[in-house]
């Protein structure tokens, strides 16, 4: 590192007729209340502690100063590498003590004159028109909507500073204060010459997270070791877009981006779990970041897979066909899902490329969760991240063709085998919500071949009358006693094969009902096709209901009653119905 240039500066010498531009390493102005009433507290409190009544203004020479910390700028372009807040904050002051009462050493420190045109002398287009409001004290007429986070908390701050200035400072003493704010009120000025000195005093002064979010830490960064300042500014932008395509889900994004594309081991995972920022610092060369256009591609590919992100995030909460999969993962809570989309995909890879791969991954993961909570093993991250992990690396920048291949064999390797399996899935606490989602995708799969028109969202969606697990046969036993023992009667109760989906209205209203009142309900027009099944004139004047039966060789059966045997039947036609749903046989046909 290049000497560096450190000098006391008062208020007024720093901005008095100067003109600042804020650095890319900057975030946006994000000063709360507390921020602005402390520093009010404090300038205030000081002042005052030095303040008699007795003093006349050339008094306030002697008082003593106050030391707001360090500013540091980059010499060549005057810009803000550290130091925006408060600055901005102080400005804010210095407009409020100025519609307070005019006073001539206030106005050179907002605004200065070059070539006849007048501009703040921190000097931010996108805020331009509300620091104009504020000068012009015509806030109140300033409509914050469809603006910029730093705009939004410059007029609240300002607001703030106009509710907490205190009263103890009369407008006799305003110009006390404002000489001693001017004169007294000092910083250190640091300034670096270079893009690289710059960025590690930014790292020394704010990497402990304290005053800058890892991804910010970052993005200073990768833009610091960009050597040319045009193609910097173009990256810059080129992030400051993906960031806002990313909205609050940046860090996620960027943790799952870096497992799924970069990570080599579970060390590596881990760190970037922590500061991602120094992780990519360290790793630099392993990643190929050894030059200054490695450093604008990574930027580049940052960008990329916001995007890829952002889709998939758009696909969880929201259902189409072409996505389907990402869906049904994402409402059985699976947080691992992104990262391991990711994983296959080349940078450089066309939307179509993109497109198969994402829903090959999402196959695959249904076809996981599936495999594991019918055997009763947990999904959950804490259970299986480093297992996840590795199935990250084994399909990272696989191209289509591979990747059909890694994940068929990956699957085969877990050995399911639903024969096993479901005869033996009950409901209980952990086997809820998978047990409620195999009753929608069972019962939405009857309805798209049958009519074409399934309901899997309204089934799993949490409304007013949500849809609940129905208990065929109702909790008493001894309406049973001559089927069951009273040691058996809960688990086959609680099986796969005694289990409906019927709204909760409708479910607690047939409360302990004998089946054949049920029936009736199952039937009905509240009833869904999978429950109506258990009824003979469902299959009357039905015939794609029919096809589809003997197409795919389904165990369908009506039943007037429904015991034990009844239940071992509708255990064979789950098995049935759930090796068409999850089967392997898109991994050959995705498209």
């Amino acid at each position: 590192m290049e000497k560096i240039d450190g000098k006391e500066k008062s208020l007024r010498e720093l901005l008095q007729s100067k003109k600042y531009t804020l650095h890319y390493y900057q975030r946006e102005y994000r000063w709360q209340r507390k921020h602005v009433q402390e520093m009010l507290e404090d300038l205030t409190t000081e002042f005052l502690d030095n303040y008699s009544p007795e003093h006349n203004r050339e008094d306030v020479k002697n008082y003593g100063v106050y030391f707001m910390g360090s500013i540091v700028l980059a010499g060549n372009e005057n810009a803000i590498i550290d130091g925006q807040q408060r600055l901005s904050s102080l400005t804010l002051l210095l407009m409020y003590l100025n519609n307070r009462q005019a006073y001539n050493i206030i106005d050179p420190m907002i605004f200065s004159e070059a070539f006849g045109t007048r501009s703040f002398n921190i000097n931010v287009p996108e805020r331009e028109a509300c620091m104009t409001a504020i000068y012009n004290n015509e806030l109140n007429n300033f409509d914050t909507r469809n603006t910029s986070e730093s705009v939004k908390n410059l007029c609240a701050r300002y607001k703030d500073i106009q509710d907490n200035f205190p009263q103890t400072i009369t407008d006799e003493l305003i110009p006390y204060f404002c000489d001693w704010l001017a004169e007294k009120v000092y910083f250190m000025q640091i300034l670096v010459a270079t893009e690289q000195d710059a960025h590690k005093i930014f790292v020394t002064m704010n990497d402990r997270g304290l005053s800058l979010t890892p991804a910010e830490m970052l993005k200073g960064y990768l833009l610091s070791e960009i050597t040319d300042d045009i193609l910097r500014e173009k990256m810059n932008t080129v992030w400051k877009s993906a960031v806002l395509v990313l909205e609050k889900d940046t860090e996620t994004f960027i943790k799952a981006w870096l497992r799924a594309q970069y990570a080599a081991d579970n060390s590596d995972s881990d760190a970037i779990g922590g500061a991602f920022h120094k992780w990519i610092r360290e790793a630099h060369d392993k990643l190929g970041l050894n030059s200054s256009a490695a450093y604008a591609q990574f930027v580049k590919d940052f960008s990329r897979f916001a995007e890829i992100y952002r889709k998939i995030k758009h696909a969880e909460k929201n259902f189409s066909e072409s996505t389907k999969y990402i869906f049904y993962n994402a409402q059985l809570t699976f947080t691992l899902q992104s990262q391991m989309l990711m994983a296959p995909i080349f940078p450089n890879d066309d939307t179509a490329a993109v497109t198969q791969k994402i829903n090959l991954v999402a196959r695959f993961i249904d076809l996981f969760i599936n495999a594991k909570v019918t055997n009763y093993k947990k999904v959950d991250r804490n259970n299986i991240e480093n297992y996840i992990f590795n199935l990250t690396k084994d399909i990272r920048h696989n191209s289509v063709d591979a990747l059909k291949v890694t994940l068929k064999k990956i699957y085969d390797d877990l050995s399911y085998n639903p024969d096993n399996a479901i005869p033996n899935l009950r409901l209980n606490q952990f086997t809820k919500k998978y047990i409620k989602n195999i009753l929608a995708r069972i019962t939405s799969f009857i309805e798209e071949q049958t009519s074409g028109t399934p309901h899997y969202v309204e089934y799993m969606t949490t409304t007013t009358d949500p849809f609940e697990i129905e208990h065929i046969i109702c909790n008493n036993f001894d309406k049973y006693r001559d089927e069951f023992s009273r040691d058996e009667f809960a688990d086959w109760r609680d099986n796969i094969g005694a289990l409906l989906l019927l709204r909760r209205s409708i479910n607690a209203s047939l409360n302990d009902s004998d089946y054949s009142q049920k029936l009736v309900k199952y039937c009905s027009a509240d009833g869904n096709i999978y429950a109506a099944s258990l009824g003979k004139q469902t299959y009357q004047n039905n015939p794609r209901l029919k096809y589809f039966i003997e197409d795919n060789g389904l165990s369908f059966e009506p039943s007037d009653t429904f015991g034990k045997a009844e239940i071992q039947k509708r255990i064979r036609l789950v098995v049935e119905l759930m090796d068409l749903i999850w089967n392997t046989e898109e991994f050959a046909n995705c498209r």
